[in-house]
């Protein structure tokens, strides 16, 4: 646990992923649409990537990817980010956090 907290706070959007999930590709070109640099860790490519997905879904992360996390705050998966970009909500957060200037 204390391992993902330190790898959130890093940057100021963090997503954790898995190379082979569709959704984890969806959610991370929707940041990359808005040019948000997230930090990006494939856990089926990392070293640890089983106990790290472990900790997620303790941490209430279900399923574990895509994980996001925003200004230090896990924010959700898919669904999570989906709608609060539908309802206008998440630009805002990400200005908020710092990862989006414009």
């Amino acid at each position: 646990m204390e391992r993902v907290n330190r790898m959130v706070a890093e940057k100021p959007v963090v997503i954790f992923s898995k190379s082979s999930c569709c959704m984890s590709y969806s959610i991370k070109s929707l940041f990359n649409e808005f040019g948000v640099n997230p930090a990006v860790y494939e856990l089926d490519e990392i070293p640890r990537g089983g106990e790290i997905e472990q900790a997620l879904l303790r941490l209430g992360c279900n399923p574990a990817v895509p994980a996001v996390f925003i200004g230090g705050e896990f924010v959700g998966g898919d669904n999570e980010i989906m709608s609060l970009h539908l309802r206008r909500s998440l630009k805002p957060m990400l200005k908020r956090a710092g990862a989006l200037w414009v």
